[in-house]
């Protein structure tokens, strides 16, 4: 592990103990905090939650620098002009590489069959051009760098048909019942199965990026790509949390029949204006067993701040901070993950975090992603814009595996 990422980890704990003082001296004292513990308080966990932000974002960064050393380590210029090749240890395709001019350059820069290569559509038809498979992979892997419901949720990708179906239960049948050797147990006509339609919805975003750093730009592509990251990633996370379902995903915090309807809300032992440790195990355990496996808490910061300060009956915390950079912290044995969509308000009768097995968030995507150049719109600017588009939709699709996490 980095020194400077081991530093950040042991600085966060160290914080979390000194947060732990506070809380333990007033419940010593048999008192709440005061307005300047719970500033105190506050103060910490903020930093604690700052430095977890920022030695993930440190290992993800020199893990990708030392992707990048590797790559180049393997690279090699044969021309006196500069133009860049691939040695052995990885080539650049051809379409990466009108790619690469298309974007710095223009459609006008393009040969014929660089043309070919990009599969541009014919003007009157809007003049999109059809990124490279390589680019588009590099595009999503991006965007689960961004968005961790991406890497919970069940990713299905749409390429023929308009939509996808997910079959789901409605209505079990009753348990069988004890018979004789030629008996076939009790008719039943209560199981019901259903279907939920998922149908990939456009999501676009424009960027402006400067001309010069274009041109200046080894690899323009790679500009573009992690600023539509970022863009998509936030758009599809917020989705996932608080979607409608009407022109875009469905969110798990949208109580729906669709999706998870308010019987899966637990509100049982949460106080009006803050979760409970009793509250919380509730409604862990609201979650069949066979869930566990890969379930997960998700909550806003300032949830995690509330919940921070619970602890167990022995007075341990019940938060357990991650002692390794790109691992989520654990609530009751389960890995809890952070939103800035998800519900803050805390408030009486109001969502503020769910747990569940995200697998069964599916996520239907259309791949290919389309990008337009223009070239005049920002002229005056020097720049360069960039109109990026995909489709996507998802939605919850059996709502027995999550539980809302509910005030009282």
């Amino acid at each position: 592990m980095n020194k400077r990422v081991r530093e950040m980890l042991e600085q966060r704990a160290r914080l979390a103990e000194e947060a732990g003082r506070i809380l333990t001296r007033a419940e010593g004292e048999k008192r709440q905090l005061t307005s300047e513990e719970q500033a105190q308080f506050d103060a910490l966990h903020e930093k604690i939650a700052a430095l977890k932000v920022d030695a993930d974002a440190l290992a993800a960064t020199l893990a990708k620098q030392a992707e990048v050393e590797a790559e180049l380590e393997g690279a090699r210029t044969v021309t006196e002009s500069g133009a860049e090749r691939r040695g052995a240890r990885g080539g650049v395709s051809s379409a990466i590489k009108a790619f690469r001019s298309f974007l710095v350059n223009g459609r006008g820069s393009l040969t014929g069959e660089e043309l070919r290569a990009l599969q541009v559509d014919s003007p009157t038809a809007g003049g999109y051009l059809v990124a490279p498979q390589e680019f588009t992979a590099e595009l999503i892997k991006a965007i689960d760098d961004q968005t961790f419901i991406r890497q919970l949720a069940t990713v299905m990708p749409v390429t023929a048909a308009e939509s996808l179906g997910a079959a789901s239960l409605d209505a079990d049948p009753a348990d069988a019942t004890w018979t004789s050797e030629l008996g076939t147990g009790s008719e039943d006509s209560t199981m019901a199965f259903g279907k939920r339609e998922l149908k990939p919805y456009p999501l676009g975003k424009r960027i402006k990026v400067s001309r010069r750093l274009l041109r200046l730009a080894s690899a323009a592509e790679g500009i573009v790509r992690d600023r539509m990251a970022y863009k998509f990633g936030i758009t599809l996370e917020k989705a996932a949390m608080t979607g409608s379902g009407a022109g875009q995903p469905l969110g798990v915090f949208t109580a729906s029949n669709d999706g998870i309807p308010t019987s899966r809300d637990v509100a049982t032992g949460n106080a009006a204006t803050y979760p409970t440790l009793d509250g919380l195990i509730e409604a862990k355990y609201a979650l069949k067993g066979g869930y566990w496996q890969r379930a997960a808490w998700i909550f806003h910061r300032d949830i995690v701040k509330l919940i921070a300060k619970l602890k167990d009956g022995e007075g341990r915390p019940a938060l357990e901070l991650a002692s390794t950079p790109g691992m989520p912290d654990r609530l009751l044995g389960l890995p809890l993950y952070v939103s800035e969509y998800a519900p803050n308000t805390a408030t009486s009768a109001l969502y503020v975090g769910i747990v569940g097995d995200f697998s069964y968030y599916w996520l239907a995507e259309a791949l290919q992603f389309e990008l337009q150049r223009l070239d005049e719109l920002y002229a005056e600017s020097n720049q360069v814009g960039f109109i990026g588009r995909l489709e996507a939709d998802g939605m919850p699709v059996l709502a027995e595996a999550f539980a809302r996490v509910k005030l009282g």
